[in-house]
């Protein structure tokens, strides 16, 4: 059984867009990516996701304002505030159905698409 999981990005640095750039391998293929978020109006990521026609947005909290239609949010700002910033608008929204991914979840996720390959090392980048 296949179910399409809807999801976005906080934090479309470096390492963001690397994930982003996996995870449009798979889109449309049980992955939707509805939307990137970094406040950083020239983040490659985000530079990528436009190209692509996925929706651009200045904060995680735009993001979390999707409400049910994100099913995960990946969170790689690599900024704890900024990750704090995204639970509280979380709280905030009572967004119940939204689950935020830490960092350490998009490293395992790149370990299983790459067979462990480099490329997504170091911190996250900025946010």
């Amino acid at each position: 059984m296949s179910k399409n999981i809807n999801v976005a990005i906080v934090g479309v640095g470096r390492v963001g867009k690397t994930l982003l750039e996996k995870l449009l391998d798979h889109n449309g293929k049980g992955v939707t990516i509805v939307g990137v978020a970094d406040k950083n109006p020239d983040a490659v990521g985000r530079k990528l996701a436009l190209e692509k026609g996925i929706k651009t947005y200045d904060s995680s909290e735009d993001i979390v304002n999707l409400g049910d239609k994100v099913d995960v949010i990946f969170e790689l700002t690599g900024d704890s505030g900024a990750r704090r910033d995204c639970r509280m608008a979380m709280v905030k929204s009572e967004n119940i159905h939204t689950v935020i991914a830490p960092e350490t979840i998009a490293f395992l996720m790149w370990n299983i698409m790459t067979g462990g390959a480099e490329g997504m090392s170091g911190d996250a980048g900025g946010y």
